[in-house]
C-alpha cells in the first residue's frame, strides 16, 4: 500500500452552504484556516456535481498555501474529479471497501461510528481514521443519534484502532474536556462556520484543544 497523505486531525471543520447561513462559504473556510483548523471536509448532501466539483476545487485551491487537506463527504467521484485529498463516509453512505477500491491507496478515507456496532465495523485496513459521536446534542445534524457524552466516546475510542476524532456540539468551553479523552482531534460545524468572527473562534478552540491534548 503505498504512502497516504499526512493529515492532522487536532481541529477538523465540516463545512458546506447551509452552515453559513448565507455568507460566503470559501470566505468562511478561508478565514478558519487562518485560525488554525488542520482539516477541511466539504458537506453539500443535494448540490449538483458540476457545482460541486468547481466549489471543491476553489476551497482546495485557498487551502494549499496552509498545507491544509480537503476531504469531501460521501461523493467518491466528485473527490476524485475535484483532487481531494478523500473521502468521508457515514454509516448510511457507500461502504469502505468500495470507496478505497475507487480511491486507490493514495487517499484518505474515514468513516462514522456513534454505537459499538459501528465501531466494531470499522476497518483499518480500509480507513484512515474514525469520526466518533455526537458526543453532545447538535441541531446541525438531526439524524445523528442520542449524544453519547464523554464516556461513550471513551469506551468507542477504545473499541477502534485508528486514530479518533470527536464531533458533535463540540465548541469552546467543551474542547478541554473532550481531548482529554485522549482523540486526536474535535471536528465542529457551527462552532466555527455559526460564528460571527470564523478566524477567531478557530484561534480559541485550537488553543483549548492544544492546552488539554493528552501526551
Amino acid at each position: 500500500m503505498g504512502a497516504r497523505p499526512q493529515f492532522d486531525l487536532t481541529l477538523y471543520l465540516v463545512a458546506g452552504s447551509e452552515a453559513v447561513a448565507g455568507r460566503s462559504l470559501v470566505d468562511v473556510i478561508e478565514a478558519a484556516a487562518r485560525g488554525g483548523v488542520t482539516l477541511v471536509q466539504l458537506r453539500e448532501k443535494y448540490m449538483a456535481d458540476a457545482a460541486m466539483i468547481e466549489l471543491a476545487r476553489e476551497i482546495k485551491k485557498i487551502l494549499q498555501p496552509y498545507g491544509i487537506p480537503l476531504i469531501i463527504n460521501d461523493r467518491v467521484d466528485v473527490a476524485l474529479a475535484a483532487g481531494a485529498a478523500g473521502v468521508h463516509l457515514g454509516t448510511d453512505d457507500i461502504g469502505a471497501a468500495r470507496a478505497r477500491a475507487a480511491l486507490g491507496p493514495d487517499m484518505i478515507v474515514g468513516v462514522s461510528a456513534g454505537t459499538p456496532d459501528e465501531a466494531a465495523m470499522v476497518d483499518p485496513a480500509l480507513a484512515d481514521y474514525t469520526g466518533v459521536g455526537s458526543v453532545y446534542a447538535t441541531a446541525t445534524k438531526p439524524d445523528a443519534g442520542p449524544p453519547i457524552g464523554i464516556e461513550g466516546l471513551s469506551a468507542l475510542k477504545a473499541r477502534i484502532e485508528l486514530p479518533v476524532v470527536a464531533i458533535g456540539g463540540i465548541g469552546i468551553g467543551h474542547a478541554g474536556a473532550v481531548m482529554a479523552s485522549g482523540v486526536a482531534g474535535i471536528a465542529v460545524v457551527s462552532a466555527i462556520c455559526g460564528a460571527s468572527d470564523p478566524e477567531a473562534a478557530a484561534r480559541e478552540l485550537r488553543q483549548e484543544i492544544d492546552l488539554n491534548r493528552v501526551k
